[in-house]
């Protein structure tokens, strides 16, 4: 069987590039794809030629970067995490032909997983294709910022996601898809209220109906969320700020808008770094912790518990509660992943606007 991959031949230029795909082996599943979701700031990384694994590489035993020693290089043919897809083939019980399921496998219009070792999730028949985009690797990745803020509000086992922000004031900074599904859980799991910032009036638009305190990156949010979050003498901020953007004048945002020794929870990924980030002004002054929650790993301790199947798990129940206003309000684009090369040119070239793009392949015409 043979493939259309979404490949990343050289800076700037991005192909749909057609390929054989592997036999089913035993265990194995045979997956014809529905949609797969953009993931802009990772993706788009590789095609304007500033992703930081272009020029260094983990050493996973280490865990250091080793410059020099490229991780990934051109063409990128694995590009992308949001997959929906229908079984077309199992070769273990686990699965049925026609299940759907959700995946990370790349742009691909078809995939051989191995289900031991990837990670493949079983999507409701009811839900929407669309929305399944989110179901394997993005939604996760809020799951867990909001599974490390519980983690340290309750410094034990974690029960429930709630955890971290339930009753509490929540700012979150950077309203792309990472910021505003993040803004979402903690709103579903009982967040007192819940601010957003951003310094595009577009997305603080979108903030705002989704029922989002909305604030304007460019005009002191830190001041706004400290004058109205007051808990007490010398004590003043958001109780938790989930940090969403990879600019470093987002992550200044975030130190300066939380409370005393309150916790800045980090999903960012800096491509350029974070030169200008002051730590001897609030991170210093005021006793700050500022937490990394890499979808890579979950809180110490915790990982009996809270595996990336669950984190999945709580995707699906986060979309069965908001998924009508994700689909209203979240996912700006669905167009055929044949239109996905001129578009990612355009939006990394800063020709167009689009905050999440879904691409279909046409499999359930």
């Amino acid at each position: 069987m043979r493939r259309w991959n979404l490949v990343v031949q050289e800076p700037g230029r991005v192909e749909l590039v057609e390929e054989d795909l592997p036999p089913v082996p035993a265990g194995g599943l045979l997956l014809e794809t529905l949609t797969t979701g953009l993931s802009a700031g990772t993706e788009l990384a590789f095609v304007k030629g500033d992703h930081p694994a272009l020029h260094s590489r983990l050493d996973p035993e280490l865990g250091l970067f080793v410059s020099g020693h490229n991780e990934v290089g051109y063409p990128v043919r694995r590009l992308g995490y949001m997959e929906v897809a229908r079984v077309a083939e199992s070769r273990t019980e686990a699965f049925r032909v026609g299940d759907m399921v959700a995946s990370a496998y790349g742009h691909a219009t078809a995939h051989v997983a191995d289900p031991v070792r990837e990670h493949v999730v079983p999507l409701p028949d009811e839900l929407d294709p669309v929305l399944g985009v989110y179901v394997a690797h993005l939604g996760p990745i809020c799951a867990n910022g909001l599974l490390h803020a519980a983690a340290d509000a309750s410094m034990g086992p974690v029960a429930s996601l709630g955890e971290g922000v339930a009753g509490r004031r929540v700012l979150v900074t950077g309203a792309g898809p990472i910021g505003l599904v993040t803004a979402l859980f903690a709103a579903e799991h009982g967040a007192h209220e819940v601010a957003v910032v951003d310094a595009d009036p577009r997305r603080r638009r979108l903030a705002e109906a989704l029922g989002f305190l909305a604030l304007d990156a460019e005009d002191d949010p830190a001041m706004t969320a400290k004058v109205r979050w007051r808990h007490g003498p010398g004590d003043h901020g958001a109780d938790v700020v989930f940090q969403c953007r990879g600019r470093p004048s987002a992550l200044t945002t975030a130190l300066r808008a939380v409370r005393p020794q309150g916790t800045v929870v980090d999903l960012a990924f800096y491509t350029d770094g974070a030169d200008e980030v002051r730590l001897g002004e609030e991170f210093h002054h005021i006793g700050l912790t500022l937490r990394c929650a890499q979808i890579g790993r979950v809180p110490r301790g915790l990982a009996s518990l809270w595996d990336r199947q669950r984190l999945s798990a709580e995707t699906v129940l986060l979309l069965r509660a908001r998924g009508d206003d994700i689909r209203r309000h979240l996912v700006t684009d669905v167009l055929d992943l044949r239109d996905a090369p001129a578009l990612m040119t355009d939006v990394a070239a800063r020709n167009r606007h689009v905050l999440s793009a879904v691409f279909t392949t046409g499999a359930d015409r």
